[in-house]
């Protein structure tokens, strides 16, 4: 021990002495001076910094969200349905294609626009939101970052002008290990038969194209894992829509697949990379997560504050109480705190540089923050914040689900102190 302490002050005092220096023959010359002004790159911008587009998508979005879906969220909560004008409100607003190229029917604009998109959207309805997210983080990313040519002239159109796309991945016996799944494929005659089922499918409910992740060779273990692009007509079949605590209007399903007959051009990428597209495009995905956790939290924040600045107790406004202010202004920072390290995921895979850990981050971070968002804002509504007349309650049981999908809080903390540890081995 008293060796490695020895190695590390030698090393301290060589480096501290090569900085000195430096720093002498800097402050020497005449060129330099301590009181220099520092110029900023001219590129540089905060992460709130837009461009025209973004800001026009942001602001669109929002209108959307407050004037077309507002209205029926009680109802598509109540009776957990998707309202059919409320989808194809989203198609014609180019919601389901941001980032696919306007040469395949989409929007052609940015990730972080998709992303700002997603916040709006779950600023009145997270189950909208979701269904958003997934069609562009999910499942247009794979087919635009993996499929061929004939696969993106014949899907990308069509996901983003009229059909629901689907990512089924999960089954009973693999969640967070998804990896272990058993769901199989066949390979027979230049088709692919697949037998299996997939469990918790968001947007199954709508969709009509799958993709669908199979084992095409169990003996290579996850290594023979391959997605397929399925349609909803070549048989598959949609079973039990699960009753669900929160996101009531966004369909979870079981997926069965009983000699499914897939052809062979229908594998998106290659064959036996299928867990390899997996992990990349959830990375990506826990950022639109982290993008519906804010905008719960901005959300429910928003409606809880108005009440607050309204009702009256002890003839004063309850916003003005002190006791009241420093936990609404603790939650704005939170909530501002999980908006830039989501920003900054986004932005930095937007850029191409390594986003996991950031993206992992934003995640864990965004969801605790919206379930502790929502708690705040009944409490301070009191016993109408409990009710059902009031949307609060809503965006209460909507925020736990982020904390489970696109990986389980504790699995982005293995991935963060993964990725912190590597650093120091």
């Amino acid at each position: 021990m008293s060796i490695a302490r020895n190695k590390f002050s030698l090393a301290f005092r060589q480096s501290f002495s090569s900085f000195t220096s430096i720093s002498s023959r800097f402050a020497r010359s005449k060129s330099f001076s301590l009181v220099a002004p520092f110029r900023y790159a001219s590129t540089l911008s905060s992460l709130n910094t837009l461009s025209e587009e973004e800001e026009s998508i942001r602001d669109s979005v929002a209108s959307f969200a407050e004037h077309k879906i507002k209205p029926l969220v009680p109802k598509m909560d109540e009776n957990e349905f998707l309202d059919s004008e409320i989808l194809k409100g989203l198609f014609e607003q180019g919601l389901m294609g941001i980032e696919t190229e306007a040469e395949y029917g989409g929007t052609g604009s940015s990730f972080l626009a998709a992303i700002l998109a997603v916040e709006e959207l779950a600023k009145v309805d997270p189950s909208i939101s979701v269904i958003c997210d997934v069609q562009n983080t999910l499942v247009n990313t794979l087919f635009r970052k993996y499929g061929n040519d004939f696969v993106k002239t014949k899907y990308l159109p069509q996901l983003a002008t009229e059909k629901v796309g689907c990512f089924c991945l999960s089954e009973s016996g693999a969640g967070s290990d998804a990896f272990a799944l058993k769901t199989r494929a066949e390979k027979k005659d230049g088709y692919y038969i697949l037998n299996g089922s997939k469990m918790w499918i968001t947007n199954s409910g709508e969709a009509e194209i799958f993709l669908v992740f199979a084992n095409l060779d169990p003996s290579k273990g996850y290594k023979g894992i391959t997605c397929f692009i399925v349609e909803k007509d070549m048989g598959v079949k949609i079973d039990k829509k699960e009753s669900k605590l929160g996101i009531r209007a966004s369909s979870t399903c079981t997926v069965n697949f009983d000699d499914v007959k897939v052809p062979e051009e229908n594998v998106l990428g290659e064959v036996g990379k299928g867990y390899k597209y997996a992990i990349e495009i959830l990375n990506e995905g826990r950022i639109g997560i982290a993008a519906q956790m804010i905008g719960l939290s901005q959300g429910v924040y928003d409606y809880a504050l108005a009440y607050m600045f309204q009702r009256k107790a002890f003839n004063k406004l309850i916003g003005e109480f002190q006791g009241m202010q420093h936990q609404y202004a603790q939650v704005a920072t939170e909530i501002e705190a999980s908006r830039l390290l989501t920003y900054n995921a986004a932005r930095l895979k937007q850029e191409g540089k390594d986003f996991i850990k950031e993206a992992a981050m934003a995640k864990l971070y965004s969801s605790q923050v919206a379930e502790k968002t929502a708690s705040k804002a009944i409490e301070w509504m009191g016993g109408v914040g409990f009710t059902r007349d009031f949307p609060v309650e809503k965006f209460y049981r909507d925020a736990k689900i982020g904390s489970i999908y696109e990986g389980t809080s504790n699995i982005q903390l293995s991935t963060i102190a993964k990725l912190i540890a590597q650093k120091f081995k």
